[in-house]
């Protein structure tokens, strides 16, 4: 791993993580995995919530680690691991406290959705995240499901048959959207128009959807 990042992320140093935004992407291209699976670990620590010294610096290097991949497009060598960390935001509380004031993995869940999720036409990428993205529909979060939606509506579009797999959470959701009134705007019609996209593959996956 870059020195930057060892410090930066091994010694929660604020400023060494800074210090990374000085450097080309291509120099810390080949750490962004191990940055990753460091950053998971931190932000699952037990004081990680109150700490906010350590969510300034997860903070800084999530946005540092998804420029890097966007700008050497090497989203699929890195994927399993940004994958592992956007799933272990799904460990914890979600849901908004305060005035709609996002927790901490909630923050993280954000900041790295795009990153994964743009990739929509990249079935590769899509094969490992989508079975993650689906979960975040159910956890109490309006503006994660607003955009989740947003991204899954692409991916349904682009590759239907690898949603197919998760029509019973995705109709789950639009039906919970219903019932609580929670989702009836915009996150209701993107469910619906994920789920539209997904019917067209019924014909092509017919005991699949059955079995679900």
């Amino acid at each position: 791993m870059h020195q930057l990042f060892r410090l930066g992320l091994g010694q929660k140093d604020l400023s060494r993580a800074g210090d990374l935004f000085s450097l080309d992407d291509s120099e810390i291209e080949d750490s962004l995995t191990e940055a990753l699976e460091q950053i998971k670990i931190i932000s699952s620590s037990s004081d990680y919530q109150t700490n906010n010294n350590d969510q300034a610096v997860v903070e800084i290097c999530i946005t540092r680690i998804t420029t890097a991949i966007r700008e050497t497009e090497s989203i699929e060598k890195h994927a399993k691991a940004l994958v592992g960390l956007w799933d272990s935001c799904l460990e914890h509380n979600l849901r908004p406290f305060g005035k709609d004031e996002d927790t901490p993995q909630a923050k993280t869940a954000s900041d790295i959705m795009s990153c994964i999720l743009q990739n929509y036409n990249r079935p590769p990428v899509m094969a490992l995240a989508i079975p993650i993205a689906v979960k975040f529909l159910h956890r109490g979060n309006k503006e994660l499901c607003r955009n989740m939606s947003n991204y899954l509506s692409l991916a349904a579009i682009t590759k239907a048959d690898l949603l197919a797999d998760h029509t019973e959470v995705i109709v789950k959701s639009i039906l919970q959207g219903m019932v609580q009134r929670l989702s009836l705007g915009t996150c209701f019609r993107r469910h619906l128009k994920v789920f539209s996209s997904i019917c067209s593959s019924w014909e092509a996956r017919p005991r699949g959807l059955e079995a679900s």
